[in-house]
């Protein structure tokens, strides 16, 4: 299979908050080999003759299941700010709407793939459909914020069974002489779904109801389901008999969740509460715990020898923080461009769509740098030129047009994630022995939604704390009366949701409203300084730790 249809895959699916640009890859170093079409099979691969039956049906199945993942993915973020003010929502409680179903999806992606390859790539890949489906229902019927999160953790589940599963699928039952157009046809789709899911959420959102961007999952997961059982065909590893890491996912959902919870309630309870401290240190005891796992199992999750490789260290360094940045800044975004710009949701989905295309057509090229140059080079260059570009997201203030505004680093932030991607994949996989190639690309994927994990949590630390330094400022300066300062005080973790009391009329509501906007647009460039330095710093890793090209 051609290489820039494996990078054109991974660069559709880093849109906001999916990430999960390695999957293709862990796939296809996981499954077995298939023999030719035109020979009768014995491991699941299809004959030519088959094929023709049922080669379109399954093509369907896994662009639809794929897509309900992507789709839900790029709309969350731009449904956010609509949840809070219908849910009563307040900064935190709209943290874990995203950390709730990147939790367990980072925690057991790895898992859902080796489940697929035990027990079978359709059956794994339905039961991740079915859960997605019915989570996704939950959510939009979800009266209150409390369910809403209980559901997004439900669908994080589904996700992580169903992410690995569709070229799984593809790859396990498409004949070699096929399998490279098909997988050309399902990044294509994949890039379409990418590009304008943030714009279909934002046309539901504005015309319809927040709702609705969970609703949409269901008719697709009906159709998929359909199509799985009556025209795909069941296929597994039969020679996987390696036991599962259960013990390692558990301590991994521990370690992530103790840690997480920590850090996004200290935003409520304070840094020092016994609460939260202690659910940091059951977090890293649980990590302690996991590694000690990982080096003595038999079939570990995430092999911690792959690490003695300076390279395979360093592009997972790179890619921690990269992704930090990249998804911790990009939470914010949609508030910054909805609450605080005034733009309607259809608008604020369409904001980053240049981000996407620019990624995407230059993914075939970027593949060719590490030929030319080898690994180090552009992985130093690319996220350096993204830092450049969150430092241009501090510029915008209060107004403006956009094409002068966050065009510009919508603009330089793909270009430095264009050249950053397909190295970076490669680098991951040139790392290590081809036999470990799926796990290495795998644990890779891992890291990168775990970089969304911790650095969402993080970084809300900053701005909420930022945005109630710059309220007080602002309030002083009005000189408010205690009782408006009271008002506002008690909606401080809301950040820019906060509302004027209503009982405030004329002038001074207007003056509050915009103090509320400015005091948010002073975290969100914070937000964005510190993704710059994110940036930077995995420049530095690759230039530290990532090998050269050798001559």
């Amino acid at each position: 299979m051609p290489g820039w249809m494996i990078q054109a895959y991974n660069s559709v699916c880093i849109y906001i908050r999916s990430f999960n640009y390695h999957e293709s890859t862990i796939i296809m170093a996981h499954t077995p080999q298939p023999l030719q079409s035109n020979t009768p099979t014995t491991d699941g691969t299809l004959t030519a003759l088959d094929m023709k039956k049922t080669g379109s049906w399954i093509l369907l199945a896994t662009i639809l299941g794929s897509s309900m993942v992507f789709i839900d993915a790029n709309v969350v973020n731009v449904a956010l700010p609509r949840i809070q003010t219908d849910l009563n929502m307040d900064a935190t409680s709209v943290q874990w709407v995203v950390e709730a179903y990147s939790l367990f999806l980072a925690a057991l992606i790895l898992v859902g793939g080796s489940l697929g390859d035990r027990y079978g790539r359709k059956r794994i890949f339905a039961i991740g459909i079915t859960l997605f489906a019915v989570a996704s229902m939950w959510c939009g019927l979800s009266p209150n914020g409390i369910q809403l999160i209980v559901a997004r953790a439900v669908q994080g589940v589904g996700g992580a069974f169903l992410t690995p599963g569709s070229l799984a699928i593809i790859r396990a039952l498409f004949p070699a002489d096929r399998r490279g157009q098909a997988i050309g046809l399902w990044s294509g789709f994949s890039a379409i779904t990418s590009a304008l899911g943030p714009v279909l959420g934002g046309w539901l959102v504005q015309t319809a109801s927040w709702r609705w961007v969970f609703f949409i999952n269901v008719p697709l997961a009906v159709i998929v389901l359909l199509v799985l059982f009556w025209c795909v065909p069941e296929n597994r590893d039969e020679q996987d008999n390696a036991p599962l890491d259960w013990i390692g996912a558990l301590l991994a959902t521990l370690s992530l969740g103790g840690i997480i919870y920590g850090l996004i309630e200290s935003n409520n309870l304070g840094l020092s509460n016994s609460i939260v401290l202690g659910s940091v240190a059951l977090g890293l005891v649980a990590l302690v715990a996991f590694i000690i796992v990982e080096l003595r199992v038999k079939a570990p999750m995430m092999p911690l020898k792959l690490f003695r490789s300076r390279t395979f260290a360093g592009t997972n360094l790179l890619t921690l923080f990269l992704y930090a940045g990249l998804s911790g800044s990009f939470f914010f975004l949609p508030f910054d461009l909805i609450r605080t710009q005034g733009y309607p949701p259809t608008a604020a989905g369409a904001a980053l769509l240049p981000f996407t295309i620019i990624v995407f057509s230059l993914s075939r090229w970027s593949g060719g740098l590490i030929t030319r140059y080898g690994a180090k080079l552009p992985l130093v260059i690319g996220p350096t030129i993204a830092g450049i570009g969150f430092l241009l997201f501090t510029r915008p203030d209060i107004g403006g047009s956009y094409w002068t505004t966050f065009f510009p680093a919508v603009v330089v932030l793909g270009l430095g994630m264009s050249i950053t991607i397909a190295p970076l994949t490669t680098a991951v996989l040139n790392a290590v022995e081809d036999h470990y190639a799926g796990i290495a690309s795998g644990i890779n994927n891992a890291v990168s939604r775990i970089a969304g994990l911790l650095a969402i949590a993080v970084l809300s630390i900053f701005v909420i704390q930022t945005f109630g330094n710059n309220l007080d400022n602002q309030l002083n300066a009005l000189n408010v009366s205690p009782a408006i300062r009271q008002a506002l005080d008690a909606q401080r973790t809301k950040l820019v949701g906060a509302t004027v009391p209503s009982n405030v009329h004329g002038p001074l509501q207007a003056e509050l409203t915009r103090a509320i906007a400015e005091s948010f647009v002073g975290g969100f460039r914070l937000a964005m300084f510190i993704g710059a330095g994110l940036a930077f710093a995995s420049a530095i890793c690759a230039l530290i730790l990532v090998e050269g090209k050798r001559k």
